[in-house]
């Protein structure tokens, strides 16, 4: 029976900071503008590998004095990014779960707001165990996540399905031995693993 490591943001959680900031800025073409420019997914990430918000806030404040408030609302009005869970998604869990697969979340995540989305969303609790890269300062693709979570829990990469919507953590994962499933949707993981025997 396979081992089946799921990422969360953009898999089972809609984590879009366009969620709140659409309810901020007036035009969609300043919001693009700030989210590409200020608050990048760059900015982002270094949370996710585990700086401080009140570091990262700081700097960029720094250097978008104007932007200040904005800037600050991304982690004071972080859990305004939850757009909910991706329903179809969960419910492949749900299945996965029931059937008794052993499940596994492997995710880019700061550890100041990863305790919001866990205390929201009921289902972070069926997995048998939880790598959250702010907690470990280390993000995906870097191979020593993946090493981190299979050695945590005594798994073996040739018998890990990984599920992940980015394409370069999935092929990150695929040259690491594990089987992956690039996520494009609930249904269509639904149709793949089911193709593939699992469901």
């Amino acid at each position: 029976m396979k081992d089946i490591i799921f990422d969360l943001g953009g898999v089972l959680i809609d984590w879009n900071p366009r969620n709140l900031y659409k309810k901020i800025f007036a035009s969609t073409e300043e919001m693009e503008w700030f989210l590409n420019t200020v608050c990048t997914t760059q900015w982002n990430t270094q949370q996710d590998a585990g700086r401080p918000f009140a570091k990262g806030l700081a700097v960029i404040k720094e250097k978008y004095p104007k932007y200040a408030a904005q800037i600050d609302d991304y982690f004071n009005r972080w859990d305004e990014m939850l757009g909910g869970p991706v329903k179809s998604a969960v419910a492949v869990l749900k299945d996965l779960k029931d059937k008794g697969y052993p499940l596994y979340a492997l995710t880019n995540w700061s550890a100041e707001t990863f305790p919001i989305a866990r205390a929201k969303y009921d289902f972070l609790n069926w997995f048998d165990g939880i790598v959250v890269s702010g907690e470990e300062r280390l993000v995906k693709p870097d191979p020593a996540i993946y090493a981190r979570l299979l050695k945590r829990y005594q798994l073996h990469s040739s018998n890990c399905l990984f599920i992940d919507d980015n394409a370069a953590n999935v092929s990150e994962a695929a040259h690491l031995g594990f089987e992956t499933i690039l996520f494009t949707g609930g249904d269509a993981l639904r149709a793949e693993l089911i193709r593939r025997g699992i469901l």
